[in-house]
């Protein structure tokens, strides 16, 4: 049976000033999430607010091990990328 993961990533952006700012953020790990891991990204809540944002990753593999280690990779990089902006993570499977 396939398995279906969802992570959900929640960022602070503090440095971002207006919805221009946080968009470059947001649109530039969304972009790269996509083309590094084949994943499916969109930003889910907290769109017009300028300092914060949510985004969700999804990934379907026949193996959830290995949809896990996707996803896991895709938590690695995001923190890799955005550092402490990543103040929360939570990985659900449908």
């Amino acid at each position: 049976m396939a398995a279906i993961g969802v992570l959900t990533l929640e960022l602070r952006i503090e440095h971002a000033h207006s919805l221009k700012e946080k968009r470059h953020v947001v649109k530039g790990l969304k972009e790269r999430l996509r083309n590094k891991f084949n994943v499916s990204v969109a930003e889910i809540d907290d769109m017009d607010l300028h300092n914060s944002a949510v985004i969700a990753v999804a990934t379907i593999s026949p193996s959830r091990p290995f949809a896990e280690k996707v996803l896991q990779a895709v938590e690695r990089e995001t923190a890799a990328l955005v550092g402490p902006m990543l103040v929360r993570v939570e990985l659900e499977w449908l």
